[in-house]
């Protein structure tokens, strides 16, 4: 009997997440008993296998329906029988977490999967997100007037708290995950909270998407998870020139302004009312302008404002972003209107006080430089 094109395309797809892997330790699959998540089970289990790697599984049971933990068990229980090991069926706690519903489930949940993967020494955990999931979010991120970042949707693979989470599906279709369960004889759960118009990314898949791909095409899905990699290509650039410049001590190149008059009005800095920081920007880098590579930002225990003024806005936004971070600011509270406070200080000076940010966090400028209020 031929091999289903749709169970090929998911095994494919996996191949290639795992080539890349040290071979040291299982992957993990986070799996929901959903078609994406169990088609991409069923196919680690068969790559894994041919390439002498042990492939086990997590789901998570968030407690939010009734019968969750029963179906934990049940999907736990498949695994077992379909050769995956280890095995893990985890619950979580959801209420009292920050943010809305969907918000604290995904942060439990994937504290979850990390705390797992740490216990088995797993060399990454693998997520079932498709093209059509990355398309939702590119179309919620501009619902939301996202940025560069947030338009290049969900990433092939990034780390938590050292813990790689790939996901092998973004180049396959949801259409794809359910045929190759049908192929296989697999019968994936539905998760009510798929089709809850309560939820925005469901209103998305009922209603948004449908109507973009009957006005526009099938083409456009496969567009917008380009775009998602192309940004992500472009923002991957701008934090590398971001770190470099907060990787390095202050230097010649960004010499201190020493003295009251730096903090003082600039007729020829930027305009209060310029372009927002993660707008393109009117003072991108000019042949007489200070490269961004040839400034180092940090001074003493703040960053210096002649060094940060010299930055491209799209860099110096990310710099004031990291910052932030590290001085204590919250990753999930820290919005891009804190960080245009602190553009402000730099590139709007009006003698202003200091920049409060989440967490506590108060930033003022003295002394040419940008510093944390103790």
């Amino acid at each position: 009997m031929a091999l289903a094109p749709s169970v090929a395309a998911v095994r494919v797809a996996v191949r290639r997440a795992l080539a890349g892997l040290p071979a040291a330790g299982p992957v993990l699959v986070a799996c929901s008993g959903g078609a994406d998540s169990l088609a991409l089970a069923v196919a680690t289990a068969f790559v894994a296998s041919r390439l002498g790697r042990q492939a086990g599984l997590v789901t998570v049971d968030h407690g939010l329906q009734a019968g969750s933990a029963e179906r934990a068990a049940a999907v736990a229980d498949w695994a077992g029988r379909a050769g995956l090991a280890p095995v893990e069926a985890v619950a979580v706690t959801v209420a009292g977490r920050p943010g809305g519903p969907e918000a604290a489930a995904r942060q439990a949940r994937y504290q979850a999967l990390a705390d797992a993967a740490r216990r088995h020494r797993a060399a990454a955990v693998l997520l079932g997100h498709t093209r059509d999931d990355q398309a939702e979010t590119v179309l919620l991120a501009l619902a939301r007037g996202a940025g560069p970042r947030g338009l290049s949707g969900m990433p092939a693979r990034r780390d938590l708290a050292g813990v790689p989470l790939l996901r092998p599906l973004l180049d396959v279709t949801r259409a794809q995950t359910r045929d190759a369960c049908a192929a296989l004889g697999l019968a994936p759960w539905q998760d009510p909270h798929n089709t809850d118009p309560s939820y925005a990314r469901a209103r998305v898949r009922a209603d948004v998407l449908p109507a973009l791909v009957a006005a526009l095409g099938e083409g456009v899905l496969d567009n917008l998870a380009r775009t998602a990699r192309l940004l992500a290509a472009d923002t991957a650039a701008l934090d590398d020139l971001a770190a470099a410049a907060l990787a390095a001590p202050h230097g010649p190149h960004s010499s201190r302004s020493d003295g009251p008059r730096s903090d003082g009005p600039r007729s020829d800095g930027p305009r209060s009312d310029g372009p927002r920081s993660d707008a393109p920007r009117s003072d991108a880098p000019r042949s007489d302008a200070p490269r961004s590579d040839g400034l180092r930002v940090r001074d003493g225990g703040g960053l210096s404002v002649v060094a940060l003024a010299g930055l491209p806005g799209a860099v110096r936004s990310r710099v004031l972003h990291a910052w932030a971070r590290e001085l204590g600011a919250p990753p999930g509270a820290l919005s891009h209107r804190h960080v245009d406070a602190l553009d402000a200080l730099v590139t709007a000076w009006r003698g202003q006080g200091a920049t409060a940010l989440p967490g506590g966090v108060r930033v003022c400028r003295r002394g040419g430089r940008l510093l944390p209020v103790d």
